[in-house]
This record gives C-alpha cells, structure tokens and sequence, in this order.
C-alpha cells in the first residue's frame, strides 16, 4: 500500500463562553415617511453557511500566502468551491462547511465536514479542474504543481468560527 502524502492543517479556536449583547438594534432598512423599508429577501440558510464557509477558508489560505483566482467558479460540469495560487501551486480546494450548537460539548465524529468526502467527488472536482484550465475566459497560472484540497469548516450557531480542518492534497 502506498503512503499517503496528505498534509491537515488545523486551526482550532475557543468560543467565548457568553457573546456580549449587540449595544444597537437590528434595522430593517431606511425609514421614509414615516414607513419602514420592506426587509431584505430571505436568503436559503444552506447557502448562506456554504458561502461563510467558503469565506473563512478563503481567509485561511490568503494567511498561507496563496491568492484567490477563483471562488463558485462555474463550468459546464458544476462549480469549483475556490481556486488559489501561490506563484508555484495551484489549488482546485472543496469546502465542506457544518454549523454546529454552541454548547460546551465538542463536535461528534459525524459533524466533522470533512467525514462525507467520498471518492466520486475526487472524480468531480478533478473533471471540473480540467474544465477550468481548458477555457480560455479566464487568466491559467504557470503552477508547478496543481493540488487538490478539502477543507471543512465549522461553525457555531452564530457563524463564528469553531474550527477548520484543511487537508493539502486530499486527492
């Protein structure tokens, strides 16, 4: 059997035990005349997680010196979660991103983002890298290396940051 060659990177941070009060009231939009702007449209909460999820680990690998090229690209097999460069590797990640309660306990096996990575979507994303680099709408890096890499994301019922889990060269 071969050795695996995959790196995890983790960064775990403490929640707070209380989360001070938020000093303002929430607002609904501009009042004018006397009448409160409609609220904003509801936005699908898987979504939204999906999209936080993404931000944080866009953040954490722009602290590991890489530069976004590319987050929910399309083509025509599906969507890239992010792609990153660094001036030598080129990086296709998938982001896997959870919420999870605030108590005390830690997260259960069966919480962790990156526990439902299956081979089919090694399959995937590699299809869609390939994808990516044959169209010609978009600037192609001279990398190196291309890397395939997973990351998950928790976050609590507040979307802060629980933890993050990156594995370089997951596939």
């Amino acid at each position: 059997m071969r050795a695996s060659r995959h790196t995890l990177r983790s960064s775990v941070i403490d929640m707070p035990t209380s989360v001070p009060s938020d000093p303002e009231p929430e607002r609904r939009g501009p009042v004018q005349s006397g009448v409160a702007a409609p609220p904003a449209k509801r936005v699908d909460p898987r979504r939204a997680l999906g999209l936080h999820g993404e931000q944080l680990a866009a953040q954490h690998l722009g602290r590991l010196g890489f530069a976004p090229l590319g987050r929910n690209e399309r083509t025509r097999y599906g969507e890239i979660d992010l792609i990153a460069f660094d001036r030598s590797t080129l990086v296709f990640a998938e982001v896997k991103s959870r919420r999870v309660d605030s108590g005390a306990r830690p997260p259960r096996a069966d919480q962790q983002p990156l526990a439902r990575l299956r081979p089919r979507q090694r399959a995937r994303l590699r299809k869609l890298a390939v994808a990516w680099l044959a169209d010609d709408e978009h600037i192609r890096p001279t990398a190196h290396t291309i890397r395939f890499d997973a990351i998950g994301v928790l976050v609590d019922s507040r979307d802060r940051l629980v933890r993050l889990d990156h594995i370089e060269g997951a596939w």
